[in-house]
């Protein structure tokens, strides 16, 4: 073979291994977390069709939402991505429904009505912030249900999606709980693995690609997230962390500072009152964290120590507060 042409074939091995088209998850787990599974989805979608058919009558009696399906793959495969907790289960259903069912009222043609209903759902799950997937598909199937579906009108929200929505909740809770690691919703596997790490090093060693490829591993659970962005997302947190100032924040009354710990350590504290005698001491209240809500107050000096950098509320999120002088945050290309 020339040697061009194997050159040309080695390129586009590394093309298609590094980006895989296909969409094919490097993510592995174990033989056993796919039989838990199978299982949980299994069990629930049983518990759901028969609570359906003992308590509602008629036609409505055999109705299986298609959409619980989809819920059972979120809550059962995927336990702890943001998509499969409670609220975006139940939220997502219960929007999908009442939109679905106020849209198949419209005298609008069918198709119309349809892409309404998904499309208003959509929207307001980003509003309420619980977007669940098969809340879209809830919102179709109450405009082209058919007869069945349209007869029980706005009862359709509460029976069968309310119910179906809370036998799968009810389900994920019971069958993942005795399971440390696959424990839902994720609150409770967050607060466990936050006691087993509290006696983790401050300053941990540099993270290579192959440890965090390890640590998918190990976590043995299939998380909502590539491993090409889970290394994109290292790349920026390490560089903003390298562009941060060094030296302690300076402390001002309102202004909210956080120790920039991980998990269960992290803390965000907003200043209430600083000293302006000797001896007298810092007084903060805890906004988030593990003891939000809870007030204090330590020596100057213990808060400067204990403050890694100066934050603000981000409408999701707290960011650093950039300061004078400080390096410009580095750019990632895509």
């Amino acid at each position: 073979m020339p040697v061009a042409s194997q050159h040309c074939g080695r390129e586009l091995n590394v093309m298609f291994n590094r980006h895989n088209w296909l969409g094919i998850q490097r993510q592995t787990v174990s033989h056993a977390e796919k039989l838990l599974a199978t299982l949980g989805g299994t069990v629930s979608i049983a518990l759901v069709y028969g609570l359906s058919a003992a308590l509602l009558d008629g036609a409505a009696a055999q109705l299986l939402l298609a959409s619980m399906g989809a819920s059972a793959v979120l809550l059962f495969a995927v336990p702890h991505g943001p998509l499969s907790q409670p609220w975006p289960l139940l939220g997502g259903h219960l929007v999908g429904a009442t939109i679905g069912v106020s849209c198949a009222l419209l005298p609008l043609p069918l198709a119309l009505n349809a892409a309404l209903a998904v499309g208003m759902t959509i929207g307001m799950m980003h509003l309420l912030r619980c977007t669940h997937p098969p809340g879209g598909a809830t919102a179709l199937t109450a405009v082209i249900g058919g007869a069945a579906v349209h007869e029980l009108g706005f009862y359709f929200v509460i029976a069968p999606v309310a119910l179906n929505a809370l036998a799968l909740l009810t389900v994920a809770v019971a069958f993942n709980y005795p399971l440390r690691t696959r424990r839902y919703p994720a609150a409770l596997a967050i607060a466990a693995e936050a006691q087993r790490t509290a006696a983790a090093p401050a300053t941990p060693p540099p993270i290579e690609h192959a440890h965090l490829v390890a640590a998918l591993s190990e976590i043995d659970s299939y998380l909502d997230i590539s491993e090409h962005d889970l290394l994109r997302i290292y790349q920026l947190a390490t560089q903003f962390a390298d562009a941060e100032v060094v030296e302690h924040p300076p402390l001002q009354v309102g202004s909210c500072y956080s120790n920039g710990r991980f998990g269960g350590e992290w803390e965000v504290r907003e200043v209430r009152a600083l000293p302006t005698v000797p001896r007298a001491r810092v007084e903060f209240a805890i906004v988030a964290g593990a003891r939000r809500r809870q007030c204090g107050n330590c020596s100057l000096s213990t808060f400067q120590r204990w403050a890694a950098h100066e934050v603000s509320r981000d409408e999701n999120s707290w960011r650093p507060v950039a300061q004078t002088g400080a390096a410009e945050m580095p750019q990632v290309p895509d």
